[in-house]
């Protein structure tokens, strides 16, 4: 059985069709390595993995930002149009430029471990005894499930809209991360409300895309705009 897939040339500026035989179990990822391999090689595309851990091979299939490597063609119906993520610069084809996003994300705050539990001989051995709740733990392991692939930042329209006025979801859990850690000390609520957490319009879309499967919206979005008001009102 064969199925057309359209990917997008940046060179002809437009989306260019191929014709590709299918396989059971096939992704699209599967289906760009073919055309690279027999129609066009000069096509560039961004993947690792192939395991759905890195987060290399985000696109828009379709038009919704996916994982090729996680994307099945039999779940798709008709043809198949790939594109690079649209919030991105793009480079070449499905290659886009992240270069603004380690930017942001080296601007989060970083960790800094509250000094009340450690001993004033900063002796590790003499750190006084702190309890860790399940809660907690569990918590930062699932944002710890972040694999960085861009897709939230993708789909949420607040980006879209307002560009580098909003951090983006994938920098709010990050910096969820380190606020819901029980050692840390740092206050990050000013730094999130300067990065336009308030465009956030709780849609949902950046939970639906994630591959990690981490409910960005509830668990990370929500906390943080609330402690955000918590503080205002206070």
């Amino acid at each position: 059985m064969d199925r057309k897939i359209k990917l997008f040339s940046s060179k002809q500026e437009r989306l260019v069709e191929y014709t590709v035989p299918i396989e059971h179990g096939m992704v699209v990822l599967d289906a760009v390595i073919y055309v690279l391999e027999h129609f066009d090689s000069s096509i560039s595309v961004r993947w690792n993995c192939k395991a759905g851990r890195c987060g290399s091979c985000g696109a828009e299939i379709n038009g919704v930002p996916s994982l090729m490597c996680k994307t099945r063609l039999d779940s798709i119906n008709g043809d198949i149009e790939v594109l690079p993520m649209k919030v991105f610069p793009n480079v070449k084809d499905l290659v886009i430029d992240p270069t603004d996003t380690w930017h942001i994300k080296k601007s989060i705050p970083n960790f800094k471990i509250n000094e009340q539990i450690i001993s004033k001989s900063n002796d590790i051995t003499a750190t006084k005894n702190i309890t860790l709740y399940e809660y907690d733990v569990t918590r930062a392991q699932e944002f710890k499930r972040c694999i960085e692939c861009f897709l939230c930042l993708d789909s949420c329209h607040a980006v879209r809209v307002h560009k580098s006025a909003y951090i983006g979801p994938m920098h709010v859990v990050k910096t969820a991360s380190l606020d819901m850690n029980p050692l840390d000390s740092i206050d990050r609520r000013e730094f999130l409300d300067k990065k336009g957490i308030r465009f956030c319009n709780v849609t949902k879309c950046c939970t639906e895309v994630c591959p990690a499967k981490i409910k960005i919206t509830d668990n990370a979005i929500i906390p943080e705009k609330e402690r955000i008001n918590d503080k205002k009102v206070i």
